[in-house]
């Protein structure tokens, strides 16, 4: 029976751009090896398409509204306690390689050991980005098109020094002849953008031969109050032309199969340390990319390229090259982590936590429960909630229309069905369900006043027009680059192909 866990998170994987979920254009053998030898989830989500937030939920078990970090200013602190605390409460050892994206590494977040951890800048984040009024367009989209192509950048050396550190970490555990269990998180900073890539993963996608994105051309594109606020101040795209367009999506690409082949080496250290039969292994992600898809980039967006995400789950006691279509979310963690590792949820977890065990989930069990993504950060108007109701999507804005997609037919969302008089019955049950999890009123309400808050407790709206934005958060040891202040450095190491 596995005693330990192999926790493996990625940043900004789209789950379509994947072997294992069926794209035959992009090189990721060991994420295929993974699922083929456990489980895949067809229908896993985020609970927020924005770093932050979505590692909060992820930390905690709990969704956005319920503990507050709302954007990429509220970063964790460990309260309310999650997971990790729960293990080390247990004697487990329960270590962090790479990104983490909380506040500080001086809170008590729940671990034994942080080792070249990356958390939010300089324990305040993104505090322009909690201007959502009134909000002006981003210095910094630019940078998306300008830097994209074959090169090298930080974030790839952060991620190859994370992936050795977490080989290391491996190597040390197995020399030891007694230990206590452990779980062992390993983030990578891929594929997030910067949209660079090194070459010899580069060359793997010539931008020629690239596909192009969904409803790209602009009369194609889908208008909706809300979204068309959220690409005027995140107008990444006005940046693009047809070749930087195609070269951005060859980086992306790119950029997977690095972490892909990054994966493999932590995969091999557990095998080759003799680590690998009592280990179970996760792997997902914080969020999806839009990748170009209707003119849009990063994520910030309920549709599926930015709100799904891969999630495979393998060891002991998990069915080999099996596909799991009851949709699932990040918060599913908390449990299944807890379940893996012998501890028993509280009385007080079994009744708060909406999570259920992906164990239990991948050998049969379909919990009757609505799964929840919800966004209140940066460059959104008000808030935006999505559910999953079967085969239908319904997605809900405060204030505003709400849009209904039926996945089973429109994999792709090319047709908002909201207004479909036939569907009313649908959409209605929607929103209800909706309304079962969560006031969507009551915490956009909630998000705009801790936001105004934070913007108070820092001077004001102008004051933070005064520090700027930054286009990523810096890896540890790299200053963050604001834009229109002092503070700016040298664009990121890159060839441009």
């Amino acid at each position: 029976m596995a005693k330990n866990l192999l926790f493996i998170l990625s940043d900004e994987h789209t789950r379509e751009i994947t072997g294992c979920y069926g794209n035959a254009f992009i090189h990721t053998p060991n994420l295929d090896r993974l699922a083929a030898r456990g489980t895949r989830f067809d229908n896993a989500y985020t609970n927020c398409p924005i770093c932050v937030p979505a590692r909060a939920s992820l930390a905690t078990g709990r969704y956005v509204h319920e503990i507050r970090r709302w954007d990429n200013a509220h970063g964790y602190t460990g309260v309310p306690p999650g997971w990790g605390h729960r293990l080390i409460e247990h004697g487990h050892e329960v270590a962090a390689i790479g990104k983490l994206h909380y506040r500080s590494e001086a809170d008590a977040t729940g671990w034994t050991e942080q080792i070249d951890t990356m958390h939010i800048v300089d324990g305040l984040g993104d505090l322009y980005g909690l201007i959502r009024h009134g909000a002006r367009e981003r210095a910094s989209v630019r940078l998306l098109a300008q830097e994209a192509g074959a090169g090298d950048s930080s974030y790839v050396r952060y991620d190859t020094g994370v992936a050795d550190a977490a080989c290391r970490w491996l190597e040390r555990r197995a020399a030891r002849t007694v230990e206590r269990p452990w779980v062992l998180f390993v983030g990578f900073v891929l594929p997030h953008f910067p949209l660079i890539a090194p070459p010899e993963f580069y060359a793997l996608y010539p931008p020629e031969k690239m596909p192009g994105p969904r409803l790209y051309r602009r009369e194609d594109r889908p208008s909706h109050p809300v979204l068309d606020a959220l690409r005027r101040v995140m107008a990444y795209d006005d940046y693009f032309d047809e070749d930087r367009m195609r070269i951005a999506r060859s980086a992306y690409f790119g950029m997977v199969s690095c972490l892909d082949d990054n994966v493999g080496k932590v995969l091999s250290s557990l095998e080759s340390n003799g680590l690998a039969a009592d280990t179970r292994v996760i792997y997902t992600s914080d969020h999806g990319d839009n990748i170009g898809h209707r003119g849009l980039w990063g994520k910030s967006v309920m549709y599926e390229e930015s709100v799904a995400v891969p999630l495979l789950l393998a060891g002991a006691g998990i069915p080999h090259g099996h596909a799991v279509q009851t949709p699932v979310s990040l918060v599913d963690c908390h449990p299944t982590i807890l379940e893996s590792s012998g501890v028993d949820l509280t009385d007080e977890e079994s009744r708060e936590l909406p999570g259920h065990s992906l164990l239990r989930i991948a050998n049969g069990d379909r919990p009757e429960r609505t799964v929840l993504s919800e966004y209140h950060a940066v460059a959104s108007t008000t808030a935006m909630y999505m559910i999953r109701n079967g085969h239908y999507k319904y997605v809900h804005y405060v204030g505003h229309p709400s849009q209904l997609f039926d996945l089973d037919s429109d994999p792709h969302e090319m047709r908002d069905l909201a207004r479909d008089d036939a569907l009313a019955r649908v959409l209605a049950e929607s929103e209800a369900k909706l309304r079962s999890v969560v006031d969507p009123e009551a915490a956009n309400e909630q998000a705009f006043r801790d936001q105004a808050a934070m913007i108070e407790a820092h001077g004001g709206v102008e004051a933070l027009r005064r520090r700027g934005e930054f286009p990523h958060t810096p890896v540890p040891g790299e200053a963050a680059r604001f834009s229109g202040s002092p503070r700016d450095t040298q664009p990121t190491e890159q060839h441009p192909s």
